[in-house]
């Protein structure tokens, strides 16, 4: 049975091998510290962050999560340990919230490998903390105990590290929030907030959550390993909700730069309005559309749009994320199943090998050969199990491809040959599609809220699988086409006259690539080339966003001077550095941090190894974009348990023409719309 802690209480451990699982409902940094008998930490090798997850006997998460799942072994922890402290930060310098008291209270859980939970414990009454000492597993009279702590600190994770005694406390905690902000850099936004009731209809068969899935649900994210159901379901929020009360798609705090008051166009008398448009809040969302009848001990047949929403659009916008959300955790309990397959059989076979009686013989032999029987036993009901929610979720987008809207669709699907230019801004774009290793035949769309909330980056250098293109000049041009498909997109799906494009291209090396947005005539201008032609697009977009930003706070909506261009803007740059000295990439740093508030994002083409000269001065321009690639390539990572997905971008269909075709729809609808 659970024990429920309160604070300061305690609890005996029945097994030195177990989890600590912890569920925030936000992004946040998870670590241990290792003490001795007076409480002390030796140093920075006694603790365990995401810039170092592995120490002996334990392992912590890389990144900041929603959900962590740290392991321990206490016996294999070194002699002079007597005490563990789990810790829990808020990361910095990444615009999430900066104390606990501004988020839900974080549920942390001791577990067996089995799943089973041990003790619990809600870190209530959290305030200005920005962390917390949530709990200790401590070694008394030769065996181990927990004990709730909830110890909470303002001055973040250097005073938490300072009052054990660590000397680099500031600068262990300053690696550590280094650390974090780059794994956040590749991190898929989190989900839309989920409501408290469960926002997906599957009726799928009834099983036990997996365990890193604290949703006492069913559906595909139950699988092998199950664990009962968390106290703490994933966080609740009102789902139909419009985009300036939930910003980014995981929820964040972050304030939407939409919800402030923006000012008029001198030409239209209307506001500069760059979020998507406000969704009816009236009245409760639509019903989702009914299942088909399931047969006896089968689940039910999927259906598109089966997630709660306003508009059909948002339903399957949610959908989408709860597809991705279930591989996530369906995969993660297929792992941990076959880890604790694993690690059982080492266990049994080392218990051979101690007793020297079974070393020979046909004992050790009969023994040794039942561990791995069981061994295969167990790695084959958790494949099993992975195996029927992969078939689930098949079926589930084999029905929601097609149904896609416009601007979740891929270039190949039906709907784009019947373009026309929309009329409202829908509320995400789809950027690619995302896979793991154990799902080669499935993938989930990749959708980004809009507007875009951070600036592109379309890495041209080396990728980091196997396979990928040897020719560097070829991959340079796969990552201009990339940037051409996604610009035609953002085109495509906005209303005409609401976006503009414009390019930096100072070697003219992408010309054939660009030649689509050129020949068609949706460019705001021509390729800038050269230093001047780059110093020219930078200083007029630099002075746009130092105008709106005046505007916006001063609330001067008149001040905007006649025929001020409200539409959002996109800056594509292509060869980066090539063409920049000091100035421009000052500008261009400026605009990768500023712009998005104010409607102007960038999307940059670029090699990081090429701009090494820089040195540290352009890292926080690198970590400001999300980093995509020309091909597949396994850099991304989910906010739940991290995995690391295979990212493959959305490319038009050799020898199609849709391309051209959609942007001279778009240019007809702009020329229409200027007359």
């Amino acid at each position: 049975m659970t024990a429920e802690l309160v604070r300061g209480q305690n609890h005996p451990l029945p097994e030195v091998r177990l989890e600590v699982r912890i569920s925030a409902g936000k992004p946040i940094v998870a670590g241990a510290t290792l003490s001795d008998e007076q409480g002390r930490v030796r140093g920075v090798e006694w603790v365990a962050h995401p810039g170092a997850p592995t120490l002996p006997g334990l392992e912590v998460s890389k990144q900041a999560a929603a959900d962590h799942r740290l392991a321990f072994d206490l016996d294999a922890l070194p002699e002079d340990v007597h005490r563990v402290s789990v810790l829990l930060a808020l990361p910095t310098g990444v615009g999430g919230p900066v104390r606990f008291g501004a988020v839900a209270a974080p549920f942390v859980a001791v577990t067996g490998l089995d799943g089973l939970e041990v003790a619990s414990y809600t870190l209530t009454g959290l305030d200005t903390e920005s962390a917390v000492v949530a709990l200790e597993l401590y070694r008394r009279q030769g065996a181990w105990k927990v004990r709730a702590v909830g110890q909470g600190y303002a001055g973040g994770l250097a005073e938490l590290l300072t009052d054990q005694g660590l000397p680099e406390a500031r600068q262990l905690a300053d690696s550590i929030n280094e650390a974090v902000a780059r794994g956040l850099a590749r991190s898929v936004a989190a989900p839309p907030p989920r409501t408290s009731d469960g926002d997906r209809s599957r009726q799928a068969a009834a099983s036990a959550p997996g365990p890193d899935q604290p949703y006492a649900g069913s559906g595909p994210g139950t699988a092998a390993g199950a664990v009962p159901p968390q106290q703490t379901p994933y966080p609740p929020g009102p789902q139909g909700a419009t985009a300036s009360q939930t910003g980014l798609p995981g929820g964040s705090a972050q304030p939407d730069p939409s919800s402030v008051t923006q000012p008029p166009s001198p030409t239209s008398g209307g506001t500069i309005n760059y979020s998507h448009p406000g969704r009816q809040t009236a009245a409760p969302p639509p019903p989702p559309p009914a299942a088909p009848p399931a047969q006896p001990g089968q689940p039910a047949q999927p259906v598109a749009g089966d997630a709660t929403g306003w508009s059909m659009e948002e339903r399957l916008y949610n959908q989408v994320w709860g597809m991705f959300e279930d591989l996530a955790r369906t995969v993660a309990a297929y792992r941990s199943a076959v880890d604790f397959a694993d690690s059982r059989m080492e266990k049994e076979l080392d218990q051979v090998l101690s007793d020297p009686r079974s070393r020979i013989g046909g004992q050790g032999d009969a023994a040794r050969e039942a561990a791995r029987a069981k061994h295969a036993q167990l790695v084959d009901q958790a494949r099993a199990a992975l195996d029927r929610d992969l078939a689930q979720l098949t079926a589930e987008a084999e029905v929601v491809e097609p149904a896609l809207p416009m601007a979740y669709a891929r270039w190949d699907n039906p709907v784009w040959h019947g373009y026309r230019a929309p009329m409202e801004i829908p509320m995400a774009l789809r950027l690619g599609d995302l896979r793991l290793p154990e799902t080669e035949n499935l993938s989930i769309p990749m959708l980004v809220r809009l507007p875009l909330e951070r600036g592109l980056w379309i890495d041209s250098g080396r990728t980091s699988l196997e396979g990928t293109l040897a020719d560097s000049d070829q991959l340079r041009r796969l990552a201009v086409d990339t940037a051409v498909a996604h610009a035609a997109r953002l085109l495509a799906v906005y209303p005409a006259g609401e976006f503009s494009v414009h390019v930096i291209d100072p070697a003219g090396t992408g010309a054939s690539s660009l030649a689509p947005l050129t020949r068609s005539g949706v460019l705001a201008g021509p390729p800038a080339a050269g230093a001047a032609g780059v110093a020219d697009v930078l200083s007029r977009l630099t002075q746009r966003v130092d105008l709106v930003q005046m505007a916006m706070r001063g609330g001067a909506a008149d001040s905007l001077p006649p025929g001020f261009d409200t539409a959002e803007q996109l800056l594509i740059v292509n060869d980066f550095p090539h063409g920049f000295d000091d100035r421009a990439v000052t500008q261009l740093r400026y605009l990768a941090d500023e712009g998005p508030a104010v409607g102007v994002h960038l999307m940059m083409v670029a090699d990081r190894e090429e701009a090494a000269a820089y040195g540290p001065l352009l890292d926080p321009l690198w970590r400001s974009l999300l980093r995509i690639t020309p091909v597949p390539d396994d850099h991304l990572a989910d906010p739940w348990v991290g995995h690391a997905w295979t990212y493959e971008p959305s490319l038009v269909p050799a020898n199609s023409q849709v391309l051209q075709q959609v942007l001279a729809q778009v240019a007809e609808a702009r020329r229409s719309w200027n007359h």
